[in-house]
């Protein structure tokens, strides 16, 4: 195989196959049931022998958890569960030996009540400079009772909370578009812009190589933070024209560091035009595709995203980014499984009926589509052992403030946060060490002792070794990763695509086996062929 050039430093996010750890559930060192740094450190090999060239770690930050580790207490420093700032340094540099760039959560919409400056806040004075740096309001109505505004919670209920007053009468409200232990900055304020400029340069200097920034389009507010129910602008609270200056800013920053930092948002955005507006001007280098995870299992809709993401990014010279799943989502071997194979923030299916076998064979297909499009793509922990979403979470032991703020109606994101399976018969599967004093903090399903890295290892079956045989493909062919690709006939419900000159994708969506094109060479096959041919829901990619 010919050996592709690796991508220079100031370009390595339009190709990379970034691995994202979502750090309670990577591995437990100390045996507390709650993944930490060492635990990833451990790890580190295992995630070099995978394929990956990039980790994005969810917030590792204190935190009081209340969302998880997204209400940040000190951006400058490690939740002690997770361990210290010399662990985080000494991932860094061990990962960096093994070739492996690092991407640390920001999360700039809100920190935590327990932050500092939240908490200087509540002790000053209203209309002081510290509650300038949130968003705190008098109420209205009789006594000012009732909040600002219409505005609710993405987590549900109201997005103001009210707090007393210095005599202990109710006093002013705060916003808070998440929960009420997160509120929300005030970017108006210049404290806050030289703040998390401050922040960005703290941990580049610690050598992260990048930084995901979390609801990346709801920094800015409407300062007159109107009704949603009356107002004709549709974004008081989202992708507002002001947000993208701060961005601007933020470049200014990372490129002060030799131009290899990356800047990923994070962005729900579904009009192209005011997504792909982050990209000018210098901000952003590249975003989440959320399109192509929330697509269903189908060739149409599939091929039609696909070409939608890389018209959009063409113009403003942005590489795509591809990814099946994530720590808000549904895992997608579940979703692939029933029914409805879509996916929708506002509608999770559980109860719903799943076919683990299908959706496993899907998952299988959608890897090596994932894999062969061009740009970037993301691995979410567990995907490369054929995880599925775990739905049957005792209430009591959930942990999300979705499924609290909704009285259970929505049943939140716990199910693909589980902790993984990486040895043993039964939990914690060597999540945790041996005689660990605590149980994982969400409980691992039986059924997943079939899916432990230690049984999928050397199996050229197993999931795991699929993700392992692709990554490495993709990798060393030189037409894979950022680049252009062409289309070519095929039949209904199958995609059929090349990179380059000798490589090419085809995927059957069809209830039929379909007849392989002329080729030289077979180089990777989801599954098995009958007589020759590609069966229904299957991949291969042929020279």
């Amino acid at each position: 195989m010919a050996i592709a050039e690796p991508p220079t430093a100031a370009a390595w996010w339009r190709s990379a196959a970034i691995y994202q750890v979502y750090p309670r559930s990577f591995a437990d060192s100390d045996g507390d049931g709650v993944g930490d740094l060492p635990g990833v450190r451990a790890r580190l090999p295992y995630l070099a022998d995978l394929g990956i060239q990039a980790i994005w770690f969810n917030p590792w930050f204190p935190s009081p958890m209340a969302d998880a580790g997204y209400d940040i207490a000190d951006y400058r420093d490690i939740e002690p569960a997770f361990g210290t700032l010399a662990d985080a340094d000494a991932l860094i540099t061990e990962a960096h030996t093994l070739g492996i760039k690092v991407i640390i959560d920001i999360v700039p919409n809100h920190c935590s009540d327990q932050h500092a400056w939240f908490q200087a806040a509540l002790a000053a004075e209203p209309g002081s400079p510290e509650r300038a740096r949130f968003w705190f309001r008098p109420g209205r109505g009789q006594d000012g009772a009732l909040p600002p505004n219409d505005w609710q919670s993405i987590f549900g209920g109201p997005a103001w909370t009210r707090v007393p007053a210095a005599d202990g009468t109710p006093g002013e409200w705060y916003l808070h578009l998440f929960a009420p232990e997160q509120p929300d900055f005030n970017w108006a304020s210049p404290d806050v812009r030289a703040e998390f400029e401050d922040v960005l340069r703290f941990w580049f200097d610690r050598g992260a190589d990048g930084v995901r920034i979390d609801s990346a389009a709801l920094l800015t507010k409407d300062p007159e933070l109107p009704d949603l129910a009356s107002d004709p602008h549709p974004h008081p609270y989202e992708d507002r024209d002001d947000v993208h200056e701060i961005y601007r800013a933020w470049r200014r920053v990372a490129e002060s560091y030799g131009g290899d930092r990356a800047l990923i948002g994070e962005l729900w955005i579904p009009d192209p035009g005011r997504f792909t507006r982050y990209f000018h001007d210098d901000e952003l280098h590249s975003a989440f595709n959320f399109p192509y995870l929330c697509s269903a299992w189908d060739a149409a809709e599939l091929r039609s995203v696909i070409d939608a993401t890389i018209r959009i990014h063409a113009p403003v010279d942005a590489p795509p980014t591809w990814v099946l799943s994530n720590h808000d989502v549904d895992r997608h071997v579940t979703r692939y499984g029933r029914a409805d194979t879509s996916f929708g923030m506002d509608r999770r299916e559980h109860g719903r009926p799943v076919d683990v076998e299908l959706g496993t064979r899907r998952a299988r297909a959608a890897a090596m589509l994932t894999f062969a499009l061009p740009g970037a793509v993301y691995v979410y922990q567990g995907d490369e052992l054929g995880l599925w979403e775990v739905e049957g979470i005792p209430s009591d032991l959930r942990q999300d403030p979705i499924w609290q703020r909704t009285g259970g109606t929505d049943p939140g994101r716990d199910g693909c946060r589980v902790p993984l399976p990486w040895s043993g018969e039964a939990a914690p599967f060597g999540f945790s060490p041996a005689g660990a004093a605590a149980q994982p903090w969400l409980p691992q399903p039986a059924g997943w002792s079939g899916l432990t890295v230690q049984t999928q290892t050397g199996d050229p079956r197993s999931m795991l070794e699929l993700y392992r045989t692709a990554l490495r493909i993709r990798r060393e062919e030189a037409d894979l990763g950022d680049g252009p690709m062409r289309w070519l006939p095929s039949a209904e419900a199958v995609l059929d695509f090349v990179r380059g000159d000798s490589f090419r994708c085809v995927v059957n969506l069809s209830s039929a086996a379909v007849k392989l094109p002329r080729h030289g060479e077979i180089m990777l096959q989801s599954t098995d062929l009958v007589e020759g041919m590609l069966p229904p829901d299957a991949a291969v990619w042929l020279r």
